[in-house]
């Protein structure tokens, strides 16, 4: 066996099932303690981004950390005029429940990260991107996934806000050309736990019964 080869015995059985149990308590949070995060924290959750897998190892994402008053009032303009239009899309019942949403944590989270794909970036010399280009993105998807898990494992919460103009976001936070965001994300300490996603809670959605596998 080489170096370094995983096994499957590695990990004990009580392992595998606390990961299982973190996966099903990671919670898309939007209520937010307004405590600080420890920067040594932050940046240890961070690196589970260098971890994550990327086509061709390019390593497509790219991070703003959102900080200055007028960044963040930027983003939170951007939501509210988005938030504003997406209700109008809604009739009925969905209409009516939609004001009950808390779709941002923005304005209560320490933490606020713009994270994009560089889609013009060198690396990993387009192998994967040439035929699929969105796989660039699904990278960087894959790992916030990783990030989220890494967040919920140290207690913290996060939430992806996706209700967003996206090139406006861009044009705000001065991002590079090229850079196409993919997450804006809100992270800090969860004000209240929540056995099951708030949108269910609410009434909103529901999870599906099973999983949806098909043979060809």
């Amino acid at each position: 066996m080489a170096s370094g080869t995983a096994r499957a015995d590695r990990f004990a059985p009580a392992f595998r099932d606390e990961l299982f149990e973190l996966m099903r308590w990671r919670r898309d949070v939007r209520h937010f303690r307004t405590d600080p995060v420890a920067p040594a924290l932050l940046d240890r959750c961070l690196s589970a981004f260098r971890l994550a897998p990327s086509v061709g190892l390019s390593e497509p994402w790219r991070l703003i950390r959102v900080e200055s008053p007028a960044a963040r009032a930027a983003a939170r303009a951007n939501f509210e005029d988005a938030n504003a239009a997406a209700l109008k899309g809604y009739e009925g019942e969905k209409a009516a429940l939609y004001p009950r949403l808390k779709l941002s944590g923005m304005d209560r989270a320490p933490v606020q990260l713009a994270v994009f794909c560089d889609e013009t970036t060198e690396q990993g010399a387009g192998l994967g991107a040439a035929t699929m280009p969105e796989m660039r993105r699904y990278s960087v998807v894959a790992a916030i996934s990783m990030f989220w898990l890494a967040v919920r494992a140290e207690g913290l919460g996060l939430g992806w806000v996706s209700v967003l103009d996206p090139d406006r976001l861009a044009r705000d936070l001065g991002a590079p050309e090229g850079w196409s965001l993919v997450a804006y994300l809100c992270l800090g300490w969860p004000e209240v736990e929540r056995d099951s996603p708030e949108l269910e809670e609410v009434g909103w959605e529901t999870r599906a019964a099973g999983l949806i596998v098909e043979e060809r």
